[in-house]
């Protein structure tokens, strides 16, 4: 039987069968790709998170108050490009801009690598700026009445109460990633979609390769989403707690627990 004669569901199964392997390893490099520019992302968005949110101390100089302000122009700059630009002209420009003008050809792996990571970095700046900025001040000035420093205060306070925050939006993050790894095609990246392209066009069956790919991204993301749930929930800790404290008159206090069987306390 030829693939012309085959139906629908016969020629689903033609794929897996003749190109399963080659959508596997296409499926895990967009994961690699993903997870690494993820976390990259994260490190990067959360040096210019922290950045954009700081002030110059009251007894800094002119020239620091200077630097400090200069260099929240320049990463305003990076954040508003990356964010009001496409992920697909951003590796064109990057790949080939760094063969013409700086004579670096980059290979697969460092030109996915740096076009996502600074792409995630853009967007996780704005969201690690809003999770700081959604912690109370009075967590600050807190830290700060005890004689920690600046980089104390958001390493040990802030950030802690921040992550918890934004732990939801760096797993949008993940989950966008392993979509857009797609753009990546443009500069022979072979993900999964680079894959997807090429058994259509070896097979001239675009609508069967594309619900197999469709399915395939669709337990990619899936899993992960569950995961990255679980993580949520694990962050959120037990939803009662037990008042640690030494006097014996407020001992009783935070003893409550809610019974779920029979929606009473004990």
């Amino acid at each position: 039987m030829t693939i012309a004669e085959m139906n629908f569901f016969q020629r689903m199964i033609y794929i897996l069968q003749r190109y399963g392997l080659s959508l596997l390893e296409g499926a895990a490099t967009t994961m690699v790709i993903a997870i690494v520019c993820t976390f990259l992302g994260c490190v990067i968005g959360f040096a210019v998170g922290l950045i954009q949110t700081s002030e110059p101390h009251k007894n800094s100089g002119i020239f620091k108050r200077g630097l400090l302000k200069t260099v929240k122009l320049i990463l305003t700059a990076y954040v508003e490009v990356f964010r009001g630009t496409p992920m697909m002209l951003q590796a064109a420009f990057i790949y080939y801009g760094m063969s013409q003008i700086f004579g670096i050809n980059l290979g697969m792996w460092s030109a996915a690598f740096i076009i996502v990571s600074v792409n995630t970095g853009a967007y996780m700046a704005e969201t690690v700026r809003g999770g700081i900025l959604s912690v109370e001040a009075g967590q600050s000035e807190g830290a700060r009445a005890i004689g920690m420093s600046h980089f104390q205060t958001m390493l040990l306070v802030v950030l802690p109460q921040a992550l918890r925050n934004i732990m939801p939006q760096i797993g949008n993050n993940l989950i966008i990633n392993i979509k857009d790894t797609c753009v990546l095609s443009i500069i022979g990246t072979v993900e999964l979609f680079f894959t997807f392209r090429s058994i259509s066009g070896a097979l001239y069956t675009y609508f069967e390769a594309a619900s197999v790919t469709m399915i395939i991204y669709f337990i990619l993301t899936f899993t992960c989403s569950r995961i990255l749930r679980y993580i949520e929930t694990k962050m959120d800790g037990p939803s009662n707690f037990d008042l640690a404290t030494s006097d014996t008159l407020a001992f009783t206090s935070g003893m409550t627990r809610y019974n779920k069987k029979t929606g009473g306390t004990y």
